[in-house]
């Protein structure tokens, strides 16, 4: 018998690239092979070619595709696995391989919409197939995860990956789940492990993320006479002729300059033949910076080579083995084969300095959990006015009701915190009727006793991915808006801006019988925040040259001490005084004693 003859996988995001490769290689060793994805061509010309290597191979394994499978969608990833337990029983693999890029381009100027949208696919298209293909598992399974090497973390650094911050969000937290997963399933005998196998050669790379990042570098700095929107536009136009020939390339230069030639209202025929000299000009500088990025991160590999998807689909085939399934249960493998260098980003020891809140607002937007995130937020809030400051409390209305009343001596306001509008909104009517906001602090409140991930309601794990994703993410672009208006559009508006803007995340659980599971399943949510932070904050500094910062503080520590709502106020003394904003450090541990 082949290695994986009878065995049922099901590889998400299958039709091409990396998802197509996998399949390719467990069908050559014997597998039933299901595939789904978006588009149904691409699956039904890699159906074809998975029969004929069965056929070649003489396994008389099946190949079962599910077209127009979003792994985001509620439904259609429920429908499939019920259907497959119906016909075929029992799935032995799921590989949670979906991806997509998202946006690529500077956090204030990717669109919310967008960043969730990310965030669905990666993060929550993971928990979802994950959680489904465990109802028709047995003992022996496999779930393998594939993530980013971008979001792992070394001690004391958090890599960013500038301009992609809902990609980094969800994927560090996608590995976090991975492993907090194993530990909810052990009992079950189901094997959880993700991958992080580094930079990989695909289209996705090659024609999307580094042109992509690219042209954002020019829509940033500027080219030549056109305006930061007018460099988007055009980008958006001939991006796609990247890799064409030499006519396609010509015709397409040329009709983005009659396009952006309307926009101008140009009409002489020597100012339009100027256009098209700038486009052209504009797009060999977008391919030298693709090339120049790709080349420098080949530079940080030990052999300086991107991985094949036939080497990933390797990978993947070997932590399916038994044996070495086994011995890696839980682990993200590898963990790096990139030298990164990155500056410290993560910090303990916070400094003291005497709070001065000046005469700029503060607003707190508070989404408690339980009784102790509101008296957090009363306690903070005290320490600030004592220290001269003006503080506005917006609370969630999903918040305990007791929250309105402790907070009512405060200028506070219950109000739906998911709603960007509802957002946008209060912060513009604080800056109008109390003063301009020199600090937003977003509580996310704790993580909810909500018993194992894998058995929650797609309901209750949306709440929980808005929670502690989105709606910071909301919050934080906002107040990128309240301090830089139209900035999104116009970048060099940043250039030397001041702010600050603090999330409070997730308290890492207390007491002396804390268990490695409760622990895992708070890393998810600390996992996302984390890069996210980290890849804003270099978009804000080094591209965007302005002195804006997001700050993330963690209570609470892995020996499970209590948190220290006096070690939290200490760091939002410094965090708000200016004395951290030439500091690489953005991430605080303020309960943590490591120095």
């Amino acid at each position: 018998m082949l290695k994986f003859q009878n065995k049922i996988i099901v590889i998400t995001g299958s039709g091409t690239g990396i998802g197509k490769a996998i399949a390719i290689k467990f069908a050559e060793n014997g597998a039933n092979i299901v595939i789904l994805g978006r588009r149904r061509e691409p699956l039904e010309e890699t159906a074809k070619e998975l029969e004929r290597i069965i056929s070649s191979v003489k396994s008389n394994s099946f190949v079962k595709i599910f077209p127009g499978v979003d792994v985001s969608d509620e439904d259609g990833v429920s429908k499939m696995f019920e259907d497959l337990k119906k016909s075929h029983g029992a799935v032995d693999i799921v590989v949670n391989n979906a991806g997509v890029s998202g946006p690529v381009t500077c956090f204030a100027n990717a669109p919310i919409s967008e960043f969730k949208s990310t965030v669905g696919i990666h993060l929550t298209g993971t928990f979802w197939t994950s959680s489904q293909a465990i109802k028709t598992m047995k003992p022996g399974s496999k779930i393998v995860t594939i993530s980013t090497f971008f979001t792992e973390e070394r001690p004391y650094e958090q890599r960013p990956y500038r301009f992609r911050s809902p990609y980094t969000a969800s994927q560090g937290a996608k590995n976090r789940l991975a492993e907090a997963m194993s530990w909810e399933i052990t009992d079950k005998k189901i094997i959880s492990i993700a991958t992080n196998p580094g930079p990989v050669h695909s289209d996705r790379i090659y024609k999307t993320v580094y042109p992509k990042a690219a042209a954002e570098f020019m829509r940033v700095s500027g080219f030549e006479n056109l305006t930061p929107e007018e460099v988007e536009s055009v980008n958006n136009d001939i991006l796609p002729l990247l890799g064409e020939d030499e006519k396609t390339v010509k015709n397409g230069i040329s009709q983005a300059a009659d396009k952006l030639a309307k926009l101008k209202s140009i009409t002489a025929e020597s100012d339009i033949k100027k256009l098209v000299s700038t486009i052209s000009a504009l797009l060999a500088k977008i391919q030298q910076i693709a090339e120049k990025v790709q080349n420098n991160t080949s530079k940080m590999i030990a052999d300086e080579q991107f991985l094949t998807q036939q080497q990933v689909a390797e990978t993947v085939l070997m932590l399916s083995d038994d044996n070495i399934s086994h011995i890696l249960n839980g682990k993200v493998i590898p963990g790096d084969r990139v030298f990164y260098p990155v500056k410290p980003h993560i910090a303990c020891s916070i400094p003291d300095v005497q709070p001065d809140f000046g005469s700029k607002i503060t607003v707190f937007a508070l989404d408690a959990t339980d009784e102790s995130d509101v008296i957090r937020a009363k306690h903070l809030a005290e320490k600030i006015e004592d220290a001269g400051g003006k503080t506005v409390i917006l609370i969630s209305k999903t918040s305990p009701k007791i929250a309105e009343e402790r907070l009512a001596k405060f200028h506070s306001h219950v109000m739906d915190i998911t709603s960007q509008e509802n957002v946008k909104r209060m912060l513009n009517t604080a800056t109008q009727k109390v003063g301009p906001i020199g600090n937003v602090i977003y509580m996310t409140g704790k993580v909810p006793q909500i018993g194992n991930l894998v058995d929650l309601s797609r309901k209750d794990w949306d709440g929980l991915v808005d929670k502690f994703i989105n709606t910071p993410a909301i919050f934080m672009q906002e107040s990128l808006g309240i301090f830089v208006p139209g900035g999104a559009k116009n970048p060099p508006l940043f250039k030397g801006k001041e702010g600050n803007m603090i999330i409070i995340g997730p308290d890492m659980p207390a007491g002396s019988k804390t268990t490695g599971v409760d622990r895992a399943r708070v890393e998810v949510f600390r996992g996302a925040l984390r890069p996210f932070a980290t890849t804003v904050n270099q978009e804000l500094s080094d591209v965007l040259k302005s002195r804006l910062r997001i700050y993330l503080v963690l209570p609470g520590s892995v020996d499970g001490t209590e948190s220290s709502n006096d070690n939290i106020m200490k760091a939002i003394s410094y965090l708000t005084s200016g004395k951290s904003v030439n500091n690489a450090e953005i991430i605080y541990y303020p309960d943590e004693t490591r120095s």
